[in-house]
């Protein structure tokens, strides 16, 4: 006679579950990023389900890609919304390496717009002249130099990115406010992305549109060449014997919003061999809406960053005039493979410096941190 042996009772193994308690909760969505999805920071894959006010949960999927130590951090969705603790400074990763089931965890506190920020982080802000020559325009000009926390302390020397409009960078009383790129520095210090040197160069009032108008267009005929050349053959030279500077043109960028924007464009287009990398924000293409690329061929283009951002809430044109320019860009046969460009869109983005604030850190990153595609 033959016994039957009943066959073992095999309990399936559960995925391991994370439980989250956050007092200081909000409407952004939280999510999990790791080394189990590349440090992705909106992966909708790992986003936690709200169970009530200040209470979320996310079981990992069965598989052994989860068995392994679990390396993350929570966010709501971006490297400005990290988890940070209640005095507001930046937390370790956390780590799950037991057989545990359940790990509850604890975020006291979120970043917003990568705020708030240390005072002992803050940029060392430098006067260079209230009245800086500008031989190709025969004026003078404000300029400051935005030095990193610990310059004076370092023997470091930075990469340089050139900005227009320094009134509406970093002045709380800008008559339509300001980028805050100082307390953004502040913050990004802690990450690793601060160590870089900004040159804020005022603008010329009431002389603005015509300095930053290159060429003939809309606006008629514009004093951007002379202006373009003022930065690239006057300004950058004394920048670089005067301040700890990296001056080759990977580590130099030009940029600006609106008609900074624009200016910024051909200077980076004109100049290739000055700078490698472009933070271009809302440009005003309309006044040149048939950009000619042509005499691109004329000049022997070197490998370039563009970061392209547009808000969707701008005008009705803001949004087709920046894709069809990247567009053209990356089709232009003398740039091909020569010009990286990311292109963001905020189809809730306004024209102003609130959301060219939002976007800064961002493309700070990307244009001189990173090395991730476009």
């Amino acid at each position: 006679m033959i016994s039957e042996v009943a066959p073992p009772i095999v309990i399936p193994k559960r995925g391991k579950k994370i439980v989250l308690h956050t007092p200081d909760d909000d409407d952004r969505q939280v999510y999990i990023s790791g080394n189990f999805n590349n440090w992705s920071t909106q992966d909708y894959r790992f986003k936690m389900k709200r169970l009530g006010s200040g209470k979320y949960e996310f079981n990992f999927p069965e598989s052994p890609d989860y068995q392994g130590e679990l390396i993350y951090k929570f966010t709501k969705g971006d490297w400005s919304e990290v988890e940070i603790d209640r005095h507001g400074n930046r937390t370790p990763n956390r780590h799950w390496h037991d057989d545990k089931q359940i790990k509850l965890e604890k975020v006291a506190r979120w970043r917003k717009n990568w705020l708030p920020y240390r005072p002992s982080q803050l940029p060392q802000i430098h006067l260079i002249s209230e009245e800086f020559e500008i031989p190709q325009l025969n004026k003078t000009r404000k300029i400051w130099a935005l030095l990193p926390h610990d310059y004076e302390t370092s023997e470091m020397h930075y990469p340089v990115l050139y900005l227009q409009d320094a009134q509406n960078l970093f002045n709380e009383n800008g008559e339509f406010g300001n980028w805050q790129i100082d307390k953004k520095l502040a913050v990004m210090s802690d990450y690793g992305i601060g160590n870089i040197i900004v040159i804020a160069v005022e603008h010329g009032e009431k002389e603005r549109l015509q300095e930053y108008n290159v060429g003939k267009t809309l606006l008629g005929h514009g004093h951007g060449k002379q202006y373009i050349r003022f930065i690239t053959e006057t300004l950058k030279p004394y920048i670089d014997q005067t301040f700890r500077t990296k001056p080759e043109r990977e580590y130099t960028g030009m940029g600006g919003s609106s008609m900074g924007g624009l200016v910024s464009i051909f200077s980076g287009l004109i100049y290739p061999e000055v700078f490698g990398k472009l933070m271009i924000f809302s440009p005003s293409l309309w006044v040149i809406p048939k950009i000619k690329l042509g005499f691109l061929d004329f000049f022997e283009p070197q490998r370039t960053r563009l970061y392209l951002y547009a808000g969707g809430d701008e005008s009705e044109t803001m949004v087709d005039h920046v894709r069809k320019f990247r567009k053209r860009l990356l089709k232009r046969e003398s740039l091909q493979g020569k010009m990286q460009v990311r292109l963001s869109i905020n189809e809730q983005g306004k024209h102003n410096e609130s959301y060219w604030s939002d976007e800064f850190p961002k493309a700070i990153e990307w244009l001189f941190f990173s090395d991730k595609p476009e």
